[in-house]
């Protein structure tokens, strides 16, 4: 039996226990938390970035609270999604996914409309639908002034024709594997494409005899023409050794451009497997250049090394999101997603290192640190960096003649910002950067099209954007 004392004091002891229990509990700020480790990924709306939205309804893998904690604690390894275990307590996750169900319940109302009319240092620029109910558009490229090409991750390969989306997708398009990140991703029209009519795609694709339950996929390219909204007489010109081919379902890249030489570029992201970045026997983490019908340059910076991949062209990159070529000079540059923090544009140069992820300016998305070093001899140095990140994705140079005072400028897409930036550079320097369109929706790709108008790839509404300037 206890004493009086005894009970008294046991009483005051369980009752001090849940109020601070209690209080502690009171105190987690779950959008902070939101807002600190999930944002980065999920958007700071909840509504996707470089992961999918929150808001949508669709759970992949399970929509009960106890899958989605069990998400946040243990992560999801295959599509990059981190184990949150070792960073948040289990209150803490508890509250994280109340704040998620609270969001998910307040946003029933739709999107505000885009203004018609946006305003920018230099010009007022007037915004109109140029596509519509679209699903998961990615990329945008032009056959010419009324005829533009748009996939939609899916799989589907759109065409626009004289301002109207056409009813029916590209019918023959390659099967891509549709998980996580991975789908139909870039599509390219030949600089000569009036007289050979070639069209060129960068998919994820995925091992067909493979037997076990998550095949492996890796990055592929291939061209081919379009003959009666037909995809035919394909060819592959970039397809990675099977032995390289990865389970993950993230970081596949993939941009295609052409320099002014005919070279053919595009990046492969390191798949999950950052160390990889570094090997150049592996085709991830890296930039590759070929010629356009798939053969091997003769200059090449790995070409006579007899362990390397021959297509490689540069090392060390994460996860490019954004080619282009500079107009007047032909060099190739880059935005590249960073972890948590260090988002880069990088000026790619024959044979080298950038770095990933020996050197780096971000950390892992749980907020452990991947590395001490941002420097290392024999390592580039980004020209510009993102800290917090933006979620840069979609390249351009402004090439056209609406924006006059914007010649040669970068245009930049931000998905967790839904932002375009517009970059001037100086010797290679970034020495000013504007915001020249905010909160229309996630940013997938910007591109100047040969008309001088600016087009711009929103997921979260699934449509594509015309910017001209206001007369």
């Amino acid at each position: 039996m206890y004493s009086i004392n005894q009970n008294a004091g046991i009483i005051l002891f369980v009752f001090m226990l849940t109020f601070y229990a209690g209080k502690a509990f009171a105190q987690v700020d779950a959008a902070a938390l939101y807002q600190q480790y999930c944002a980065q990924c999920h958007g700071s709306d909840l509504d996707g970035g470089n992961s999918a939205s929150l808001i949508d309804g669709v759970w992949q893998f399970g929509a009960e609270n106890s899958y989605i904690t069990r998400n946040i604690k243990h992560g999801i390894p295959h599509l990059g999604m981190p184990s949150y275990e070792s960073s948040l307590s289990d209150e803490e996750i508890k509250a994280v996914v109340g704040y998620i169900r609270d969001v998910e319940k307040e946003e029933g109302a739709e999107r505000p409309p885009i203004a018609e009319t946006l305003e920018t240092m230099d010009y007022f620029m007037v915004a109109e639908t140029f596509a519509d109910d679209l699903e998961i558009p990615w990329a945008i490229d032009f056959i010419d002034e009324n005829t533009a090409l748009i996939t939609e991750r899916p799989g589907r390969l759109r065409i626009v024709r004289n301002g109207k989306l056409q009813s029916e997708p590209v019918a023959g398009t390659p099967e891509v594997l549709h998980e996580g990140q991975g789908g139909l991703m870039d599509v390219a029209v030949d600089p000569e494409y009036s007289d050979n009519g070639w069209i060129y795609l960068a998919y994820s694709h995925a091992l067909s005899n493979y037997e076990g339950e998550r095949p492996p996929a890796m990055t592929r390219i291939v061209r081919g023409n379009i003959e009666n909204n037909t995809w035919t007489n394909e060819q592959v010109l970039f397809e990675a050794p099977p032995e390289t081919y990865r389970t993950t379902r993230h970081h596949y890249g993939c941009r295609i451009v052409f320099d002014p030489w005919g070279y053919l570029y595009f990046a492969i992201g390191d798949r999950g497997a950052g160390y990889q970045a570094q090997d150049f026997t592996l085709p991830n983490g890296k930039v590759h250049r070929i010629n356009k019908d798939g053969s091997i340059p003769e200059d090449n910076p790995y070409l006579y090394d007899d362990k390397a991949m021959k297509s490689l062209f540069s090392l060390g990159n994460r996860n490019i999101q954004g080619m282009a070529i500079h107009p007047s000079t032909g060099e190739l540059w880059t935005t590249e997603h960073g972890p948590m923090g260090g988002d880069e544009l990088n000026l790619i140069e024959a044979g080298k290192n950038y770095g990933w992820e020996t050197v780096t300016y971000g950390r892992n998305y749980n907020g452990t640190i991947i590395t001490e070093l941002t420097h290392m001899p024999g390592m580039e140095q980004p020209n510009l960096y993102w800290k917090p990140s933006i979620a840069v994705c979609g390249l351009d140079f402004y090439k056209g003649d609406l924006f006059g005072k914007w010649k040669d400028r970068l245009l930049v897409g931000a998905l967790k910002y839904e932002e375009v930036r517009l970059l001037q550079l100086e010797e290679n320097r970034v020495i000013h950067e504007q915001i020249i369109l905010k909160g229309a929706g996630r940013v997938r790709d910007v591109a100047a099209g040969p008309d001088g108008a600016i087009y711009v790839v929103l997921n979260d509404p699934h449509k594509v954007i015309r910017l001209t300037p206001k007369r």
